[in-house]
């Protein structure tokens, strides 16, 4: 799937994965820290990236206003109109991959099984505990 996400649109999966961060961001924009926590990734892993795609203008990276340690990461729009054009073929290809293979009791038990797991690896987190329907 993440060979035809490039071949369809030019964006990785792991542009897709920032960018899809961003968008769905206060503003279009997160602080590196907060992105790199949001998807998960290592800050260098991230700021290696970043750099790539600042270089193709799907992001911009900005001082942060606040904290002159920190930067902010906005999504431009370029990288906007690139995530848009990619998420339609990108969502036909997971359900035609995924969900078509799947009966409704099967997405039932593996939404349980998600949820179990982001609990278990996760047992701090109010949003895994929320999402359980367990305190």
């Amino acid at each position: 799937m993440g060979a035809q996400l490039l071949r369809d649109s030019s964006l990785s999966p792991a542009d897709y994965q920032v960018l899809l961060a961003l968008r769905e961001a206060d503003g279009r924009r997160l602080r590196s820290s907060e992105l790199a926590a949001s998807i998960e990734w290592e800050r260098s892993r991230l700021s290696h990236h970043l750099g790539r795609m600042e270089r193709r203008g799907l992001i911009r990276r900005d001082d942060c206003a606040t904290d002159s340690r920190g930067a902010e990461i906005s999504l431009t729009d370029d990288g906007a109109g690139m995530l848009r054009r990619a998420t339609a073929p990108h969502m036909r290809a997971v359900k035609r991959h995924f969900a078509a293979a799947l009966t409704l009791e099967q997405f039932e038990a593996l939404a349980d099984i998600l949820r179990t797991l982001q609990t278990h690896l996760h047992p701090d987190s109010t949003a895994a505990r929320a999402g359980d329907g367990r305190s």
